[in-house]
């Protein structure tokens, strides 16, 4: 275990502003997908060539695969990345027609909808997260997200505008590692809802902890809070990843995890590692199904101490 994690990923400033999110808040309400994906490939273009340390990031993750990662490899990384953004301002503002979303497993959520019995999906940043909240929407799935809006204020807002509603389905991660997000968590765990949390950033905080597992051939830093979460909380684990594919198609998966995180005093570190290790198996996996969802623009497998 190791306290510390890498700050790469909650430092990085917004880029682009007000007037950018304001031009994409336009082409999602005014002139369609179409445009919008046409006006992608040029601004995918602008933050490839402009961010040397995304550059680095992506084909370092790259190299975790056994590839290397030309430029035009790069910029189709950051192009699905821009797209999958884009499509995040059409499935909030409930304009999803011209997509198509495949589902597997989502058999497991329906039956905790039908049963009113609250769980803990844990995710990632792959793919979009934003095509699994509409289909709960459709899905009459009692779905709540907890999000660290930090370094996406201005992203948020927007998202916010279009979807006033949606916010109310947010938990907002806790700053100072307060008890106020578990409480939230554990009163929406209760009535039944099904709460959706990422497991693959490290905090910031020197006083949370993370856990170093093998992730794509070498030790990675991955959150521990998660899953003492589920452990506090008693509550059931699923896994759920939202994949892009094709110009249209979005796979959304959920398995099974655990049906309670056991910790025990002996070996409480061991135990945990091991969940977390589980955790980074599966989502290798999913990343190696999809390469150019993960959206994970830093060092990830930096040390702590580096």
């Amino acid at each position: 275990m190791t306290e510390g994690a890498p700050k790469g990923w909650l430092d990085a400033r917004e880029r682009g502003g007000v007037f950018a999110i304001r031009v994409t808040v336009f082409i999602a309400t005014v002139m369609g997908r179409t445009f919008g994906r046409f006006v992608a490939l040029f601004v995918a273009l602008y933050f490839t060539i402009t961010s040397p340390a995304v550059r680095r990031a992506i084909r370092g993750y790259y190299e975790r695969l056994g590839r290397v990662a030309s430029f035009g490899i790069v910029y189709r990384h950051m192009l699905r990345f821009v797209q999958c953004t884009l499509d995040a301002f059409f499935f909030v503002s409930g304009k999803i027609g011209s997509f198509e979303v495949t589902t597997t497993g989502h058999h497991h959520l329906e039956a905790l909808r039908d049963r009113k019995k609250g769980a803990i999906l844990i995710g990632a940043h792959v793919g979009s997260l934003y095509a699994m909240r509409a289909q709960s929407v459709t899905e009459r799935l009692p779905l709540y997200a907890v999000v660290n809006t930090k370094n996406a204020r201005m992203l948020n807002e927007a998202l916010e505008q279009l979807d006033p509603n949606g916010a109310a389905h947010l938990v907002e991660l806790d700053p100072d590692g307060g008890l106020d997000s578990m409480l939230r968590v554990r009163e929406l765990l209760e009535s039944g809802a099904i709460v959706a949390i990422m497991g693959d950033r490290a905090p910031p905080s020197s006083k949370d902890r993370v856990v170093r597992v093998p992730f794509l051939g070498k030790d990675a830093s991955f959150p521990a809070g998660p899953f003492l979460l589920a452990s506090m909380l008693k509550a059931p684990v699923y896994l759920t990843f939202g994949l892009a594919r094709g110009s249209r198609g979005y796979d959304l998966f959920c398995e099974p995890f655990a049906d309670r995180i056991e910790l025990p005093r002996k070996d409480r570190d061991a135990a945990l590692r091991a969940y977390v290790a589980r955790y980074a198996e599966r989502l290798e996996h999913y990343v190696k199904k999809a390469p150019d969802n993960w959206f994970n623009f830093y060092d990830f497998w930096r040390a702590p101490d580096a």
